[in-house]
């Protein structure tokens, strides 16, 4: 990177508040977001010189876009404050973070808010699939399916069933992990459900098929929630931590990304890697970059990975992707406890998007919050190690075609 970029803290909503069912809008959780964010860092307004929202689908479920507009309503200071927003499905907070931090690379700006948003829950569970639905190609693929995602994600199961085979007793594991991980989560959707053994088997009363081969412990939450970082130079940083008696040295900053797109619809992804070891290139492309702008050379210099598990099989393609196996070999990684909040190399200890939520448009800036909390060592109860140093991340849009990684580190 061709400056550094650090990251301040931040703030994240309950993701098992439903912000309909208490008479709020997007708007209101909108402020508390960015209010907490405030209160949690000890920034004041006034230092605030851009913003950045991730959100995928506010027009559809509430009927409201020009969110840039939200933001520079929140307060007096920002009312002439440049705010935009950013889509790319299920990664758009990761692209308002790249924006962000490409504007404070290229000097433009110290200080930068970053928020993701999604409002999901003030519709029905099969209108939300309908409207989730248009990151794929509406009118090309998944037309006879009544959940799109779950059908398409399915497909990635298969293929990999033909490539290297596939026992569900895996995907199940990973799903049952990120439940007992969100337990730990104060902020998990899931955190006070409770599941018996007979809920991570393929067992049409406890678990009924949703599409496919997927599930319905299978498949990650429909959510409402909001999550912020700030981002800020490194003079910025360097004020910052003098002014709050904290060692610059130790502060998180964004080591390095990777940003990858393809094309849109899955049979054309799927039909040009048929000859080539990893299901998706471009995914293990886009790690790959962060990795090298990081400086990391083996997956295991990490301390962990936030990763997209829209489903459990976009989990179970993340661990190979990342590296954790050879390609088509997640199953050993799960088998042999790596990915466990207390293995190798834990996955998910937030819980993930199966676990702790998953409002899209968010998803994206929790990851890097999370990442932050993890090297500083306050991730509270679901806390990896107290010597963290290097977090991934691996936000996905669509059925892989945007694809987002960050390595969020200390030096």
């Amino acid at each position: 990177m061709s400056a550094p970029v650090y990251v301040l803290g931040g703030f994240q909503t309950d993701f098992a508040y439903n912000w309909d069912r208490a008479g709020q809008t997007m708007y209101d959780m909108l402020g508390a977001a960015v209010r907490g964010a405030l209160e949690a860092t000890g920034l004041e307004p006034s230092e605030v010189e851009t913003a950045h929202i991730g959100n995928f689908a506010g027009e559809l479920f509430c009927g409201q876009g020009q969110l840039g507009g939200f933001f520079a309503s929140l307060d007096p200071a920002w009312s002439a404050l440049p705010a935009s927003r950013h889509e790319a499905a299920c990664a758009s907070g990761s692209i308002a973070v790249l924006a962000a931090s490409a504007e404070i690379e290229a000097g433009r700006y110290d200080l930068a808010c970053v928020v993701g948003i999604e409002q999901m829950r003030n519709v029905s569970g099969q209108q939300a699939a309908a409207y989730l639905g248009a990151a794929a190609w509406n009118g090309r693929e998944a037309q006879n399916a009544r959940f799109p995602w779950p059908y398409l994600f399915s497909e990635i199961g298969d293929e990999y069933d033909r490539r290297y085979g596939l026992k569900y007793e895996h995907l199940a594991r990973i799903a049952q992990i990120n439940f007992d991980n969100a337990r730990r989560n104060p902020n998990a959707q899931t955190r006070k459900w409770t599941f018996g053994p007979e809920s991570f088997r393929e067992d049409d009363t406890h678990n009924p098929p949703i599409e496919g081969r997927l599930r319905k412990q299978d498949c990650g939450q429909i959510t409402d929630g909001a999550a912020v970082v700030f981002l800020a130079s490194e003079d910025f940083a360097r004020r910052y931590a003098a002014r709050r008696n904290l060692s610059f040295e130790k502060l998180p900053r964004l080591k390095g990304w990777g940003h990858r797109t393809a094309p849109i619809l899955l049979e054309t992804k799927l039909s040009a890697s048929r000859d080539q070891p990893y299901v998706f290139p471009h995914v293990r492309l886009a790690i790959q970059d962060a990795f090298r702008r990081a400086g990391i050379g083996d997956v295991y210099e990490l301390d962990g990975i936030e990763t997209h598990d829209c489903f459990t099989t976009t989990e179970y393609l993340a661990i190979d992707h990342f590296g954790l196996t050879p390609p088509g070999q997640s199953w050993q990684a799960i088998e042999n406890g790596t990915i466990e909040r207390d293995g190798r190399l834990p996955i998910n200890p937030s819980g993930g998007l199966i676990g702790l939520g998953h409002p899209v448009g968010a998803t994206g800036v929790r990851m890097v919050l999370d990442a932050y909390k993890q090297v500083t060592g306050t991730a509270g109860d679901y806390q990896v190690g107290v010597a963290a140093r290097n977090f991934a991340t691996l936000n996905i849009g669509g059925s892989t075609t945007t694809c987002v990684s960050f390595v969020v580190g200390t030096a």
